[in-house]
């Protein structure tokens, strides 16, 4: 009955892992789209989201058989509801790419000639695309892995992904000073970095639902201290003995 439930949590695992690449390709095109100023990647990236909502749906109905038909405890509980709340923003990402691609497509009809280049450069935005799929990618694998450390360090990185968008938003504004004409572009691009930096924060929540599920508290409950993971040394130095752990299994 365990190892049929084991296999189960690999399915699970393995399917997060998917969802996880569609929704790190989908930042990475939809970025793409804006800079070479592509319009069919901007219009796959928006028909490509039905292939992340169908994941979710899929996701969410193995989560429900295994609290249905297992009923999991302790650990093993907080790990698949975890996981139903992880997908939920999972999916949000890839709405944002997909508004990312749609805001591609609206700077085109209003450019008339779509080779006609942005106001500012793409060096920032391109950055925060990079920054925000990395942290995608690592709330997934420290979830997979059972990783608090990896997780700490996604919600640390959303300092890199603000700074990027504080420096974006301050470009543009300063280039509405010089150059009102083009205004109206200028607020489409803060949107995009807006919806760039919004896709940072729902890793931070993935990230956060790792570290419950792995100790049952979210990072912002953790006490706060000065060294860059004090909260390893807690969880490395649990009473892993046998004895403990049958105490444990038995309350399970």
């Amino acid at each position: 009955m365990r190892s049929r439930f084991d296999e189960q949590l690999a399915m699970l695992n393995t399917m997060l892992i998917e969802m996880g690449a569609l929704i790190e390709r989908a930042i990475m095109q939809a970025t793409e789209a804006l800079i070479e100023h592509d319009l069919e990647l901007a219009h796959q990236v928006i028909e490509n989201d039905q292939d992340v909502d169908q994941k979710e749906k899929d996701i969410e109905a193995l989560c429900l058989k295994l609290l249905l038909q297992q009923q999991p405890v302790a650990t093993d509980l907080r790990l698949i509801s975890s996981a139903l709340k992880m997908i939920t923003d999972m999916e949000r990402i890839a709405d944002q790419a997909a508004d990312i691609s749609e805001i591609t497509l609206m700077l085109a009809a209003s450019n008339g000639s779509y080779s006609q280049p942005y106001i500012n450069g793409n060096e920032h935005f391109t950055l925060m695309a990079a920054a925000t799929a990395k942290m995608v990618t690592d709330s997934i694998d420290a979830f997979v892995k059972k990783d608090l450390g990896l997780a700490r360090e996604v919600v640390q990185h959303d300092d890199v992904v603000d700074q990027l968008f504080d420096t974006i938003k301050y470009e543009l504004i300063d280039l509405i000073k010089v150059d009102n004409a083009h205004g109206e572009q200028a607020i489409d691009l803060i949107m995009i970095a807006k919806y760039l930096e919004r896709i940072g924060d729902h890793a931070v929540n993935v990230a956060e639902w790792v570290a419950f599920s792995i100790t049952g508290k979210h990072f912002r409950f953790f006490p706060e201290q000065s060294e860059l993971r004090p909260w390893e040394d807690a969880y490395d130095n649990l009473d892993r003995s046998p004895d403990n752990l049958d105490r444990s299994s038995d309350n399970q």
